[in-house]
């Protein structure tokens, strides 16, 4: 397609700040939105595969895997707009076109995410006792939410897939000369792509579960924690299990989608970026293993972090070859893209990103990492609530100033 024509489809508005800006909050934001997807994934197999069971292992790690699968899909959900906004911001020509083009599957793309996480909590409150009781009730409802999610991540996966390959967008629009405005159709996809994000989902769910088995240990004898040696033995052993084989299939299906790439991305299995994932994946499994001679010692926590870096790193290089496919194929250079700058937002963006959400995330993280550790009822000390009053009262200012600069602009 002609650069000038997706030139001309730009907000004329320009954005607000530079797009490198977006570029990194993009990356940074997907990464983060990717591994509460690879968790929530990762924890919701693991309640499913011990709710069907009756070894009791299984079960006690599927009652302490079910409340993570709630919370990690709600967090995705949550990371999962920042991402979104930032790529239709400075990619806007290419993301609203493959919308347009499959428009039915973006509206039902919410009634199926809806639906996926309404089974997920018919699950989650009539099972909060699988690790005590041989019953499980409704596991049909764990068994279609996580369809359904695999559903939407497919969804979400073809529009993004779409937006790299303009030069199909007529031939999908008007087939044989004739318009299809119906939105009905999923016009592009990678399977194995696909597939390599999803079986991530093994290795960063075994990285929680190598660190769960070490947060866990000062609490053995704990009658209200239901935990054991033996229980927290296997559950690391499981961890480092699901790392090694994730990581091994992961590497298999990047090998088949790097075989597979079509010719305008084929640039991209012998870039510097597609060898710095690999081995950064190789490396985090090398990790790992070194770890299991030291599962009862702090290094057991290092594998989740050390994870989370290969997830950044997979999250850089997907955006380089969205930015070697766009620019260095079809000229579209999101870098000349006109600037409007508005420092109220952008400062008031990192401001609520770093200060208020910082506040707030490092009070939640603090209780909740202390309780989980402490025999009995757990008091926060007086150094953590006063972490938890500055970040009440840093939501209680962002909400006056926010009010206040809208009755301002209203005023004028």
């Amino acid at each position: 397609m002609d650069v000038q024509a997706l030139y001309a489809l730009r907000d004329v508005a320009g954005v607000p700040t530079h797009p490198v800006v977006f570029l990194i909050l993009g990356v940074v934001t997907w990464a983060l939105h990717i591994a509460a997807v690879q968790i929530m994934m990762g924890a919701s197999a693991l309640t499913l595969w011990g709710a069907l069971s009756q070894d009791a292992k299984r079960r006690r790690l599927a009652q302490s895997m079910l409340p993570v699968s709630k919370f990690m899909l709600s967090l995705a959900v949550f990371l999962g707009v920042a991402p979104l906004l930032f790529v239709q911001v400075i990619y806007d020509p290419f993301w609203y076109t493959s919308n347009v083009l499959s428009a039915w599957w973006v509206i039902g793309f919410i009634v199926i995410l809806t639906v996926a996480a309404l089974l997920n909590m018919v699950f989650y409150n009539n099972n909060k006792s699988l690790g005590t009781t041989l019953k499980t009730t409704c596991p049909g409802a764990m068994v279609l939410s996580i369809v359904l999610l695999l559903v939407v991540g497919f969804i979400m996966h073809v529009l993004t897939y779409q937006m790299l390959l303009p030069e199909q967008w007529m031939s999908w629009y008007a087939p044989n000369g004739q318009l299809d405005t119906s939105g009905k159709v999923l016009h592009a996809y990678s399977l194995p792509r696909f597939l390599f994000f999803i079986s991530l989902s093994a290795p960063v769910v075994g990285a929680v579960l190598v660190g769960y088995q070490r947060y866990y240990r000062p609490r053995l004898g704990d009658e209200t924690a239901n935990m054991s040696a033996a229980y927290l033995d296997w559950v690391g052993a499981l961890g480092m299990k699901l790392i090694t084989f994730g990581g091994v299939l992961s590497v298999a299906l990047g090998a088949w989608w790097m075989l597979t790439l079509p010719e305008t991305m084929t640039f991209f299995a012998g870039s510097i970026w597609m060898w710095i994932g690999l081995v950064s994946m190789l490396l985090f499994v090398a990790f790992a293993q070194w770890v299991r001679s030291h599962m009862n010692t702090g290094w057991a926590y290092a594998v989740l972090p050390v994870g989370a870096v290969l997830v950044i790193i997979l999250a850089i290089a997907k955006e380089a070859l969205r930015w070697g496919v766009l620019y260095g194929v079809h000229g579209y250079n999101v870098m000349d893209y006109k600037i409007n700058m508005d420092w109220y937002s952008t400062i008031m963006f990192f401001v609520t990103f770093l200060v208020v959400g910082g506040l707030t995330i490092t009070y939640i993280v603090l209780v909740a990492w202390h309780a989980g550790q402490t025999k009995g009822v757990y008091t926060p000390s007086a150094a953590i609530t006063k972490v938890g009053r500055y970040a009440l009262w840093s939501i209680v200012l962002f909400m006056v100033q926010f009010f206040a600069i809208g009755f301002y602009v209203w005023m004028r």
